[in-house]
């Protein structure tokens, strides 16, 4: 996996208010970086930024590997049986229903497959949205909020997950207010600006 990202005197600017600029940071393979700060500072903006879902401002943003978002929403068909939901979005990224079965088994939810997505708890949405970026076997994960809705269990298997996909080379980026393990992260702490 030859994963690469890095930020080079980024700024945002939404609407007339500057979240952020001189943005500067590079994360090799197995590297992580975790975003903090309060609402509003800028983190989900970051995010979309190095996602490529919102333009920069100014300065550049390089990309090197396959790219998984995991946001607000579960980006998932509700319609759909949970599997069928996943490997949907795994066909897209080149794996399987292997790669399916083993995110699903990563996150706690392989029980639930055959369930429709719709029929999902918060938790379980959740824990299925993350499983989406494991069975894709993306080098970059932006993970947006994504111990939101998790009990103690889950987030413990999200940390798993995350160790063993840098372990294995990729790049893992955390927007959050609670507490993650992500050791040896690169800490960026977005303020507010007055």
């Amino acid at each position: 996996m030859s994963a690469r990202l890095a930020f080079d005197r980024v700024a945002c600017l939404r609407g007339e208010r500057l979240l952020f600029e001189g943005m500067s940071f590079a994360l090799a393979p197995g590297g992580a970086a975790l975003l903090t700060g309060p609402n509003g500072a800028g983190k989900s903006s970051l995010m979309r930024i190095a996602a490529g879902l919102l333009p920069a401002s100014a300065g550049t943003v390089e990309r090197g590997g396959g790219l998984a978002f995991a946001g607000e929403a579960a980006a998932l068909d509700a319609r759909l049986p949970l599997a069928q939901a996943l490997g949907y979005w795994a066909r897209l990224n080149g794996a399987d229903g292997g790669d399916v079965d083993a995110a699903l088994d990563a996150m706690g939810i392989a029980n639930l497959a055959p369930v429709p997505v719709r029929m999902l708890s918060t938790g379980q949405r959740k824990r299925a949205a993350l499983a989406r970026v494991i069975a894709g076997k993306a080098g970059i994960w932006l993970l947006d909020e994504p111990g939101n809705g998790l009990d103690t269990a889950a987030t413990a298997r999200l940390a798993a997950a995350i160790a063993a996909h840098r372990a294995g080379g990729g790049i893992v980026m955390v927007a959050t207010h609670q507490p993650i393990d992500l050791p040896d992260a690169s800490a960026i702490a977005l303020g507010s600006q007055p």
